[in-house]
């Protein structure tokens, strides 16, 4: 009868005959040392850059902090958040019907939808605010009427105002991109979900709204919440236009110091900032909307420390 004898660290012999217990064999870790240095490497060039940001005094982090909460520069910010906010409200309410004459059967609302969609997409951003900017140069009078009768006409001087101007390129640039976003979105959602809606005999309005949208949502909202941090970020184009945007405040600062980089990080860290509470706006509308697609929804951050708090409780 043969005897067998347990593998040890070290052994170079053969493996163990069948028939070896698994308390007979040798569980050895994995070595990873090229994950090792590359996480030595991140680590040393993280301490290079925060040594920098600290010793550097081209940073000249007082004329930062002092300019930081300036009231011009709140002010500002508060311009910046209210053309994000109603070019995003205006976009998505032009991307709505676009998106539903792309996909209508007429093809005259198609192609209509199709050739905004393109040449809004097709012309610079920059080039639209100063097309609208300067609409009164092609139109000095507009006529409000009946055909052929009588109507009213008015100058188009000071029919939009510079912020007028920003406010209605940004939102007619981003209805081009939201209409293809919620086409998209709408598309990813399966047809037999609408046969099955339609056998059961539910109403076409109900169908939309309670089993087409919501899963259509879920496709939508990623590309929608990108699309809104670029809007976010596309609002310092509108300088050229003299509107008081953060950027413009800032440039306005910096072009009397002449602190440029500490103006130039103000910005910044307020975009950064900006952009940061609407990744976190993302991320609970998209676990919402996630409810019934996965068994168990992702946890929230508070709900991780309260896990990790619970863990470190239990073990002391």
């Amino acid at each position: 009868m043969s005897v067998l004898t347990p593998r040890r660290p070290g052994n170079t012999g053969p493996p163990p005959a069948t028939g070896t217990t698994g308390d007979d064999l040798v569980v050895v870790p994995a070595r990873h040392p090229g994950r090792w240095a590359a996480v030595a490497l991140v680590f040393v060039l993280l301490a290079q850059f925060a040594h920098g940001l600290v010793t550097n005094p081209g940073w000249d982090w007082p004329t930062f902090f002092g300019y930081f909460l300036e009231k011009s520069v709140v002010e500002a910010l508060g311009v910046t958040l209210t053309l994000t906010l109603a070019g995003a409200v205006l976009g998505f309410l032009g991307g709505v019907p676009l998106a539903a004459m792309r996909l209508s059967k007429n093809p005259v609302l198609a192609t209509v939808s199709w050739t905004y969609i393109w040449v809004f997409r097709s012309v610079p951003l920059l080039v639209q605010l100063l097309f609208w900017a300067n609409l009164g140069y092609l139109y000095e009078t507009l006529q409000v009427g009946i055909p052929f009768g009588p109507g009213w006409s008015f100058p188009t001087v000071n029919l939009i105002s510079s912020f007028g101007a920003a406010l209605l390129g940004l939102a007619l640039h981003e209805a081009a991109y939201a209409g293809e976003i919620i086409r998209a979105g709408l598309l990813s959602v399966d047809a037999g979900q609408h046969e099955a809606a339609a056998a059961l005999g539910i109403p076409r309005r109900r169908q939309f709204f309670r089993i087409v949208l919501p899963q259509a949502m879920r496709a939508i909202l990623p590309n929608a919440a990108n699309l809104l941090v670029n809007l976010l970020k596309s609002t310092s184009i509108v300088y050229v236009l003299a509107i008081g945007e953060l950027f413009y405040q800032v440039q306005v600062i910096y072009g009397r110091s002449g602190r440029v980089v500490p103006l130039l990080m103000v910005a910044t860290v307020w975009y950064v900032i900006l952009t940061a509470a609407l990744s976190v706006l993302q991320y609970y509308t998209e676990r919402y909307y996630a409810r019934g697609a996965v068994r168990n929804l992702p946890p929230t951050p508070l709900q991780r420390l309260r896990t990790a708090w619970r863990t470190r409780a239990a073990a002391k």
